[in-house]
């Protein structure tokens, strides 16, 4: 579990108790004590099995692939990813490859529901670009109509795992991330994804392990 599910649930179970205690009036802690189990099941960080294969970039969230677009960058044809989170995901974000953490940069922003084209641009947003494993990817962190708190603790030269923990977004948002031109993808718009063990995509020529 993420430390903010404790610091959150059993302040409010502690609430939940001291309302018993003042009322003597059992039913006047329910909505404490719903609201502490709420937040103990939203801040769950489960185990996850990463897939193993050299090329195999994972998904860094949980949650509904909302579209899989080719885009054209200075730097060629990329795929771009979108994953959308409900309140009932797993907000626990992951790194598609293993490799180094090139850049971090957090740009404030809107709040528009994440589900809108618009808030790609005007959320605020945590763009993280990581080398490795022969290729680069770009993965943003966006807020959402409820998300309003980015988490990433991640700084430049930082090493990372494929499916390793890199923050997290509270209370709904999305996740997009840009993959080289030279892959196989193995995901489509509507796929239900998990963070760290569903394969988004292999480069080509390579075993998926």
């Amino acid at each position: 579990m993420v430390r903010d599910g404790y610091f959150y649930g059993l302040g409010l179970a502690a609430v939940a108790a001291l309302l018993w205690y003042v009322t003597q009036a059992w039913w006047a802690a329910i909505p404490a004590l719903l609201l502490a189990v709420f937040f103990l099941w939203f801040f769950r960080d489960p185990e996850r099995e990463i897939p193993q294969g050299e090329g195999v970039m994972v998904s860094p969230a949980d949650g509904v692939v909302s579209s899989v677009d080719w885009i054209q960058t200075v730097a060629g044809p990329r795929a771009r990813v979108s994953i959308f989170m409900n309140v009932f995901n797993v907000h626990v974000n992951r790194s598609p490859i293993a490799g180094e953490v090139m850049s971090v940069v957090h740009r404030p922003g809107k709040f528009l529901n994440a589900m809108n084209p618009d808030s790609v641009q005007y959320n605020e947003q945590n763009m993280i670009v990581i080398a490795g494993d022969g290729c680069e990817i770009s993965m943003k962190q966006i807020a959402g109509l409820l998300a309003r708190r980015i988490v990433c603790n991640l700084r430049v030269g930082d090493k990372l795992r494929r499916g390793e923990r890199i923050g997290m977004i509270k209370f709904g948002s999305r996740v997009d991330v840009l993959l080289p031109g030279e892959i196989a993808l193995k995901v489509k718009a509507g796929d239900k994804v998990q963070g760290g063990s569903s394969v988004l995509a292999v480069m080509t020529g390579r075993a998926n392990g």
